[in-house]
């Protein structure tokens, strides 16, 4: 099965590169073209085989969401030249992930099911449910790990250790509750509950963008709208589309990212049932049947794509 699992291009006008767990970027001066690889993580380790066509289906989703959201949050986007690729300004990255849960699922049910009640500074009530839809969306950020796991943080501590300055942390958290509002309202368009999501912030030439991708399966978890009560109300688990089943299949295979822990085998069969989840969530989500692109000289033409850019390059 064919998969892009990374590139390595040397551009003209180039000034760095950086390999992430999913995305390799190349910079460009105050400029970065990111290429959404298929690479897939999960408890923040890069797993061993690259599934079919994700990358195409983070970034086009992601480009569709940053359209949408662009009036409300200013996002760092300035062309998405290829289904793999987008092109931005590139910006000094928060050390902070703003993460966004309107239901108590996935990480922040297994700490309530573990008896916290205390979730990044933010009290939880008793007797909630896995699943269940919360009072009100709250804000449980994280570190955001150069190396390693990523650690849940409250903004007491945040402010305390001057990961962010206050006025800017009120900012990110302003943006935040709008951009999952606006993105509450573009899944119900789509019959998909937003359950939880995250977004990460920069800055350029003194002003924050939203960064990175939104709304994607790989940051964000959704429902389906359909059936949510009735299974909510017979205590049975909720069809979603997420990564979570990626998680899931993980845990039952015993590997939560830990110390001498293996992941599991990656048959062909779960390589292509994940792809076909991923594009579930594409179809789902846009309404849009998904064009599978040819892998044929795939990376010639997401090198071509990058260099017929002109970065018009500031140093």
């Amino acid at each position: 099965m064919e998969a892009i699992k990374e590139t390595n291009f040397s551009f003209p006008g180039q000034t760095g590169f950086y390999k992430g767990k999913v995305r390799d970027v190349y910079y460009f001066g105050d400029k970065l073209a990111i290429v959404a690889t298929d690479r897939i993580s999960a408890f923040d380790v890069v797993l061993p085989r690259a599934i079919p066509y994700k990358g195409q289906v983070l970034n086009q989703i992601a480009s569709l969401n940053l359209q949408a959201t662009a009036s409300l949050v200013p996002n760092w986007v300035l062309s998405t030249p290829d289904p793999n690729v987008t092109v931005g300004y590139r910006c000094e990255p928060f050390k902070v992930e703003m993460v966004i849960r309107g239901y108590l699922a996935g990480h922040a049910w297994r700490e309530y099911k573990a008896g916290k009640r205390l979730l990044c500074g933010v009290t939880l009530p008793e007797g909630l449910r896995e699943n269940d839809k919360l009072p009100e969306p709250i804000i449980t950020p994280t570190t955001k790990a150069d190396e390693g796991h990523d650690e849940d943080i409250s903004r007491e501590e945040i402010l305390a250790q001057g990961l962010v300055l206050e006025q800017d942390y009120l900012k990110l958290e302003h943006y935040t509750r709008t951009l999952f509002q606006k993105g509450t309202e573009l899944a119900e368009q789509r019959g998909l509950i937003l359950v939880d999501t995250k977004y990460e912030f920069g800055r350029h030439d003194g002003k924050i963008y939203l960064i990175d991708e939104i709304h994607t399966p790989d940051s964000s978890r959704y429902f389906y709208t359909e059936g949510y009560a009735e299974r909510q109300a017979n205590g049975e688990p909720q069809r979603q589309l997420s990564k979570e089943f990626v998680r899931q299949w993980l845990i039952e295979n015993g590997f939560q990212g830990k110390d001498g822990q293996n992941v599991p085998e990656m048959t062909d069969a779960i390589v292509a049932g994940i792809s076909a989840r991923y594009i579930e969530l594409y179809e789902v989500f846009t309404g849009q049947e998904f064009k599978k692109n040819s892998y044929e000289n795939v990376l010639t033409r997401i090198e071509e794509h990058i260099r017929d850019n002109n970065f018009n390059i500031k140093n």
